[in-house]
């Protein structure tokens, strides 16, 4: 009797051990995240103009990764599974809490659909003001003397009173003074004013500044209206999509012609491309969508260029080298700008 209670204690006890190994397996968050291939979504439900819909076949099409904090299982799953990679916290956030990476994923992301609107109108031959609001305050160094003054998500507006067009601007005026002087900051933040006064530091160039990291805040007014809702994606990597898919509409030409086209990279106020990271998982995602053509950045891979990519190749290597193994029937284009990727389209049918 006594050898029976213990076998079924034993038993008892081994089961919880086993259910509380696979709910830690399952549920135990790690430091590390996992990307992998996300979607390939239509644009037409993100972009809205007042009489120009977009019935036009084909779509073109913003593509994604899906990025998930790691458990035991999916990290181990990484390990084996094709197109997913372990990334650190530090690569992915910057070392900033959820919260504030979530609101500069959505400026990234809100700054590239600006872009791409005044990119688009003006290949349209359409009415375009950019008002340049200042510069928006992405990440704070430890060493700034301005770290408990400004945030993340902050719009510096003027430096001792000066408004510049540009970032250039702000950064030239704050280069040519002295190491530890004092700098008047006026910022926005939500619907309020403020200024604050800090010493400047010497910078990792060995300029001075402020000690921030940066980006333009630009409001672009278009004629007519555009409307841009995009959802749960963020960052800035969809910019050359949604340009393209604005001026199809805007335009109503014809460029798609039936066809599912996908394509990924940033879009600067000059029309040129710009890389971004993920691209292998983009065209996994692209090719389970459909698409029979995808754009990717490119730069020449010289070899100095070659030693500061991400595994010592640019996007548009890594993108053709990941579609002939998933999918070879797939066109890879290579592109610097708007009007390349434009190009392209009215002359391939």
């Amino acid at each position: 009797m006594q050898k029976q209670t213990r076998k079924k204690v034993f038993q008892y006890g081994l089961s919880i051990i086993v259910m509380v190994l696979i709910l830690v397996g399952c549920f135990w968050p790690m430091s590390q995240y996992i990307e992998s291939p996300g979607s390939a979504d239509n644009l037409k439900s993100f972009v809205s103009i007042k009489h120009h819909p977009d019935k036009r076949s084909g779509e073109f099409m913003i593509t994604s990764v899906k990025l998930a904090q790691a458990r035991p299982i999916t990290y181990l799953m990484a390990k084996v599974l094709p197109y997913n990679s372990i990334e650190s916290n530090q690569s992915i956030t910057g070392g900033q809490n959820n919260t504030t990476y979530i609101k500069m994923q959505d400026f990234y992301m809100q700054s590239a659909i600006n872009e791409a609107k005044a990119v688009a109108v003006k290949a349209a031959h359409k009415p375009v003001i950019k008002k340049y609001l200042g510069i928006y305050v992405m990440e704070i160094q430890a060493n700034s003397h301005f770290k408990h003054k400004l945030k993340v998500g902050d719009t510096i507006t003027k430096v001792d009173g000066h408004h510049f067009q540009n970032a250039y601007g702000f950064q030239k005026y704050i280069a040519r003074k002295k190491v530890g002087s004092a700098l008047h900051v006026q910022y926005q933040r939500g619907k309020s004013v403020k200024t604050v006064k800090a010493p400047l530091i010497k910078l990792s160039n060995g300029r001075t500044g402020i000690g921030i990291g940066l980006t333009d805040n630009v409001k672009i007014k278009t004629t007519p209206k555009i409307n841009v809702d995009p959802g749960q994606i963020g960052g800035p990597s969809g910019g050359l999509m949604f340009s393209l898919q604005i001026y199809s509409q805007l335009t109503g030409q014809n460029i798609r012609h039936g066809r599912k086209i996908a394509g990924t990279g940033t879009i600067n106020p000059d029309g040129s491309v710009g890389e971004i990271g993920g691209i292998d998982k983009k065209v996994v995602a692209a090719k389970k969508a459909g698409a029979t053509v995808f754009f990717a950045p490119y730069i020449k891979p010289t070899k100095t260029v070659l030693q500061l990519e991400e595994g010592h190749v640019t996007n548009y290597q890594l993108a053709k080298k990941t579609a002939k193994k998933v999918a070879p029937k797939m066109k890879v284009v290579p592109v610097t700008s708007f009007n390349q990727a434009l190009h392209y389209l009215k002359t391939h049918q």
